[in-house]
């Protein structure tokens, strides 16, 4: 089994590796789903752990069909990734009719060289999933993160189960959104899938309040990643 805690910030990638975690998410923005993280945290996140870091190609929330300007942004951001040294790169990008944008999946797969290039959640909105799936395999993606097109993973994981089946190992299928310790157990034996994603995250909480602004924060925790990892490998 391989297990990816989504990190929003250092210490929630560090906590991971500390949990034994196998590969990190690198992003931000958790409340809209997540966004690019800064060049900063990516080049930090990379020095600092052993473990491969993926980063999030994502420049706005909202929809995920992108404008020119938008894409020539995120093809930057694969350069930039590319050139630190991390491990892959996540991204997605869809027409208007909720099909894949072919073009500018294959050039961002171009972008990418020799990293990794996993597709995010992005699937979870096409109008097609088995059509998409093969369009990815055929594409050289080498992983898709999907809750099964629903809520979360474990409501998705019937569907999840199907496209795990029609990938036979041609792409890894990664369930992903809710995962926890309470449920874990159950969406691997539904889908069979062999890679996992989750957060791991707890709120922490500021000791002042911050005028117009929340003061609190989402951070993965060591023992909460530890609990999912040991629920599925107990």
């Amino acid at each position: 089994m391989t297990f990816e805690v989504c990190a929003v910030n250092i210490q929630s990638a560090l906590a991971a590796e500390r949990a034994g975690a196998h590969r990190i998410e690198l992003c931000s923005a958790l409340d809209v789903g997540g966004l690019t993280p800064s060049l900063g945290l990516i080049r930090a996140a990379i020095n600092q752990l052993t473990i491969p870091v993926n980063v999030l190609i994502r420049p706005r929330e909202g929809h995920f069909c992108y404008s020119d300007n938008e894409f020539e942004i995120m093809l930057d951001d694969i350069r930039f990734c590319h050139n630190e040294g991390a491990n892959g790169v996540v991204v997605g990008a869809l027409m208007p009719d909720n099909q894949l944008d072919l073009t500018k999946m294959e050039a961002m797969k171009r972008m990418a060289g020799g990293m990794e290039i996993v597709c995010h959640r992005a699937f979870d909105f096409t109008a097609d999933p088995a059509a998409v799936l093969e369009q990815l395999i055929a594409l050289g993606y080498r992983r898709v993160l999907s809750s099964g097109q629903s809520a979360s993973a474990y409501e998705g994981r019937f569907l999840s189960k199907k496209l795990v089946e029609q990938a036979a190992g041609r792409i890894s299928v990664m369930p992903g959104s809710g995962v926890s310790a309470e449920n874990i157990c159950d969406i691997a034996a539904v889908t069979s899938a062999q890679e996992f994603h989750f957060t791991g995250k707890k709120k922490v909480v500021g000791s002042a309040d911050i005028p117009g602004l929340e003061s609190w924060y989402w951070e993965s925790d060591e023992g909460v990643i530890s609990r999912i990892m040991a629920s599925l490998q107990g």
